[in-house]
């Protein structure tokens, strides 16, 4: 599926972000715009702020053990294991309402810093995915794929205030998720063959929770370990030898 084309053309990184510092209206409605230029300050405006959108953004599925136990004490929040209680089970339709809130809100963001982009929404396995394709929008990206993650943040805390429920949205631009995977799954395999060689704990460069479950995956489908170590925004993902 995919939303009507967005005219205008790419402006500047400040624009970008300060399209990205949306913060009020529900999503669809057209959200305001921050005077600041970082997306950060749009999770101000929700009383978060840039560190906790990391850690509000991914659930325990998402993230290696190690992460995971990170995220379970950073956020005070006990995990569907811990209380028994089970996550409601999404239908079909339910995945389907949150992608097209999150489209409309994204394409709202979009249409206040002038940037090109066609939105795609589609939903994978349990969660709903929304993609902005057709266009090279570095300016939602940023380094490290920083600004997507507040994107993200922001995205789903849209979708929030109209279901009521925690969502597990995935937000995609110009397919930078997908291609990251790609490449940190070869990473997560090198590092694994390497250590099994030199039979040498191998230490990696600081990565998001994101990028860092996507080594743990590789880690262990090559018969390794893998733990976190460090403090965001340095942590890193260290590969072991067997045994």
């Amino acid at each position: 599926m995919s939303q009507a084309d967005n005219a205008g053309t790419v402006t500047s990184g400040e624009a970008a972000g300060q399209a990205l510092a949306a913060e009020g209206g529900e999503a669809g409605s057209g959200p305001a715009v921050a005077a600041g230029p970082l997306a950060g300050e749009g999770l101000a405006g929700e009383g978060r702020t840039a560190g906790d959108s990391v850690v509000d953004d991914l659930d325990e599925d998402d993230l290696g053990d190690e992460d995971a136990d990170d995220l379970a004490e950073a956020s005070g929040e006990a995990t569907a294991e811990d209380d028994g209680a089970a996550a409601p089970e999404l239908t079909m339709a339910d995945l389907e309402q949150e992608s097209e809130i999150a489209a409309d809100y994204v394409e709202g963001l979009l249409d206040v810093a002038d940037l090109d982009g066609d939105i795609d929404m589609d939903v994978e396995g349990d969660r709903a995915l929304v993609s902005v394709v057709g266009a090279t929008l570095q300016e939602l990206i940023g380094p490290r794929g920083e600004v997507l993650e507040a994107l993200q943040e922001l995205t789903r805390l849209a979708v929030h205030r109209q279901t009521g429920a925690r969502t597990r949205i995935m937000l995609d631009v110009g397919g930078y998720r997908a291609n990251r995977r790609v490449e940190l799954t070869e990473l997560g395999r090198d590092a694994a063959d390497e250590v099994k060689s030199s039979g040498v704990p191998r230490r990696l460069d600081a990565m998001t929770p994101f990028e860092r479950k996507i080594v743990h995956d590789a880690v262990a489908a090559a018969g390794l370990r893998s733990e976190s170590e460090g403090e965001e925004p340095n942590r890193r993902v260290v590969v072991f030898p067997a045994g």
